[in-house]
């Protein structure tokens, strides 16, 4: 049977690690599974029943702490097995022995769908996702959803924005681009000024070009675990094309630059003042300020603007990162493991640590929408009040994304093509053609219909 074999062969997807969308910073390792022997945290009410719990955000012992504290149902005990691609690589090895899983896990968005194939996580849409429904957005649902199903509760996320150097601007009398055409005059203009790059096309960033293309319009990926042997792959289409040529222009007019991101040679341009404009999520701030930018002379030049539009009548909101909490099929009782998928990181004083404290751009509404978050002054941005400004406004205009069972060999295979046209040996169009190619002969070699 067809959906037997698509089923297997995901099971064979490697499981490499991304960026972290909230935090750099890493927690001890412990081995755990649902042994609830094997907590970090000390259980204060031993007569209740215990969830086990993976998850590494920074200050998640104090999380289950408050949570632990304020339930009088279930207590939970938590481990941190790694971060990223460690901790899935943890769990593709449970899942494959049938044992050693958690009962709640910490996963991003994009990679749901590909636990989800393997029906390592459970649909939580009839375990109190109705109580929780109206406390996030359509877009933080959207992306933590695979058809009509719910795979995870929702924590944190990466509204996209422009970051830019504030005195660079100045120098060159440019203000911040409102198109992604005036971005390209704006980078001529420093240019022929002699002043920095505009920006970076990182080659191991795809999941910014994806998000792009979705602001432009695009539908990379169409998939419904209600057909789970069915995907619709589109990434040669206009709008992905008009993205990646766009972006090629400006590596070949040497606008932009080519460094990889979030290596130590890209971090050292950034802090060199190279680079005039960072295209990031919500996230960034946080991670460019653990690197060390924003610090001695360049302290307070750092400004954020909304993310340039294709289209400035159609203004389009889009996310890089995020994850959720989502429920293992090796759960003892996914009904109370769900209750701790959605309260564990739902209470005012862990929601408010969370973006105080850890730079978690939070995704419940009550944070989100909360007049200190709202108004806040951030560090990094001089004082300036990103997330009014720039950040909650997209988080709450965002609609969400689809993403798809084998992320990871996409996203490898459009960093591929990326370095491609950073060599200049394909155009961005060719590079959309070659990506399409190759991801449609992946899908089907892995069992599946494309569409």
């Amino acid at each position: 049977m067809k959906t037997t074999k698509v089923l297997a062969a995901a099971a064979t997807i490697v499981l490499a690690g991304t960026l972290v969308s909230c935090s750099e910073q890493q927690g001890g390792t412990a081995s755990g599974g649902n042994d609830a022997t094997n907590c970090t945290n000390t259980i204060p009410k031993t007569d209740l029943p215990v969830v086990t719990m993976w998850a590494w955000y920074p200050n998640m012992e104090l999380v289950v702490d408050n949570f632990n504290e304020q339930s009088d149902d279930v207590q939970v005990c938590w481990t941190n097995v790694g971060q990223g691609g460690d901790e899935y690589d943890k769990f593709q090895t449970a899942i494959t022995a049938g044992t050693g899983a958690p009962d709640v896990i910490m996963i991003e968005a994009d990679r749901i769908p590909t636990f989800q194939i393997q029906e390592a996580i459970v649909d939580i849409s009839d375990y109190g996702y109705e109580d929780v429904k109206d406390d996030y957005s359509e877009g933080a649902w959207k992306d933590v959803s695979v058809g009509d199903g719910v795979y995870g509760a929702p924590v944190d996320g990466g509204p996209m924005g422009m970051i830019y150097r504030a005195d660079v601007f100045e120098q060159y009398g440019i203000t911040p681009p409102t198109t992604w055409a005036e971005y390209e005059t704006a980078a001529q203009t420093v240019k022929d000024a002699g002043g920095p790059l505009f920006g970076d096309l990182g080659a191991n960033v795809p999941a910014v070009m994806m998000a792009l293309q979705y602001q432009n319009g695009a539908q990379p990926f169409t998939y419904d675990s209600a057909t789970p042997e069915s995907i619709g792959i589109a990434l040669d289409d206009n709008a992905s094309k008009e993205v990646l040529d766009y972006w090629a222009g400006l590596v070949e007019k040497g606008l932009v630059g080519t460094q990889d991101q979030f290596t130590p040679e890209y971090i050292s341009g950034v802090i060199g003042g190279d680079y005039a404009t960072y295209i990031s999520a919500a996230w960034a701030p946080g991670y460019l300020t653990g690197a060390g930018v924003g610090e001695g002379d360049d302290a307070g030049v750092w400004k954020v603007a909304p993310l340039p539009q294709w289209d400035a009548a159609n203004l389009v909101s889009v996310n890089w990162g995020g994850s959720a909490f989502s429920v293992t099929s090796q759960a003892s009782d996914p009904e109370l493991a769900a209750k701790v998928a959605f309260g564990v990181y739902a209470d005012d004083a862990s929601l408010l640590d969370g973006w105080q404290n850890q730079v978690i751009f939070p995704l419940n509404l009550t944070a989100l929408n909360s007049t200190d978050f709202v108004d806040y002054e951030v560090p990094f941005f001089g004082g300036q009040q990103a997330n009014k400004e720039v950040y909650v406004p997209a988080a709450n205009a965002y609609t969400g994304m689809t993403y798809t069972p084998f992320g990871q060999y996409y996203f490898d295979a459009f960093t591929e093509q990326l370095a491609a046209i950073n060599e200049g040996s394909v155009t961005g169009s060719e590079a959309a053609e070659r990506l399409q190619a190759d991801v449609v002969a992946y899908a089907e070699e892995q069992g599946f219909t494309v569409e």
